[in-house]
């Protein structure tokens, strides 16, 4: 596709409204059934649209990577835990910005496993990326809380499944690496809630929790997620293919700044003055770090 910077622009900018309303719709769900039922139903949701699109148009594939595949899956998955479990328990914009946390995660692991260089503005980006965390999480040298570390969790997981999917890509087709993270994503959470029938803890309560029959109101919030989150990866893929991702990613942060005003209409507060600057910081090292892309 020739490139277009206007309308990659404006396609990820949609992408970034689309997640910022599956967040929303994740925020309400929450109310109802747990964060590990909503990371099953968000996930059937895209098997069923993966497995239809494999129906009408087979993948053509050298494969040979089954366990890369599996890795990948499982840390994407184990991600999408943390971060639905932090939205359902702390400001939506807070948990949207622990999760791009993955950019300066992903910038570490392709430097140790796939040799990519960073370069001082990189170095530089991961540097300030960890400063902005710090401003997030208010760390003050003595403990951070449950979601914190779930947040940075949530950014490491994402970033190992970013980093992976960079070998992947060399074997697999693009619908066979989104399949392996949905399917796992899928049974994943069947059988989570299968042992909490048998068990239960208030500190894996991310991972571990009993299945709840949705009511009318919540299937409503169920299909909003699902097609949410499915038109967000449509028009984010649409935009890197239009321009180039230093220039794409930069604009995905804007997913932030919806999931701030979102989130004030789903009653949380405006960010103190510290939670601004890590955002803004986390921003910025985005920002750096992608123009190693370029």
């Amino acid at each position: 596709m020739k490139e277009d910077v206007s309308l990659g622009i404006k396609y990820m900018l949609f992408a970034s409204l689309m997640f910022a309303f599956m967040g929303a719709s994740a925020k309400e769900l929450s109310d109802s059934i747990s964060s590990v039922e909503v990371v099953f139903f968000r996930n059937l949701f895209g098997v069923v649209i993966i497995l239809f699109s494999i129906y009408r148009k087979p993948l053509v594939q050298e494969g040979g990577r089954p366990l890369l595949l599996i890795f990948r899956g499982t840390a994407g998955f184990i991600a999408l835990l943390m971060f639905f479990y932090n939205i359902s328990v702390i400001p939506l914009a807070e948990a949207m910005t622990f999760s791009k946390t993955s950019t300066i995660f992903t910038a570490i692991f392709a430097y140790i496993f796939v040799k990519e260089k960073l370069g001082f503005k990189g170095w530089l980006g991961v540097f300030v990326g960890f400063i902005g965390i710090m401003f997030i999480t208010k760390f003050d040298g003595s403990s951070l809380d449950k979601t914190d570390w779930l947040g940075i969790l949530c950014g490491v997981g994402a970033a190992l499944a970013y980093t992976s999917i960079r070998e992947l890509r060399k074997y697999y087709d693009g619908r066979a690496i989104v399949l392996s993270f949905m399917g796992i994503g899928t049974l994943g959470p069947l059988i989570l809630m299968l042992i909490s029938e048998f068990y239960s803890s208030s500190t894996y309560d991310f991972m571990l929790a009993q299945f709840v029959m949705p009511s009318g109101k919540d299937w409503f919030f169920i299909i909003l997620l699902g097609l949410f989150a499915t038109y967000a990866q449509i028009y984010m893929t649409k935009a890197y293919s239009c321009a180039k991702a230093g220039i794409i990613g930069t604009i995905s942060y804007a997913n932030i700044a919806f999931s701030i005003i979102l989130g004030m209409f789903l009653g949380d507060s405006f960010p103190d003055i510290w939670i601004i600057l890590g955002i803004l910081l986390i921003v910025v090292s985005g920002f750096l770090v992608s123009l190693k892309k370029d």
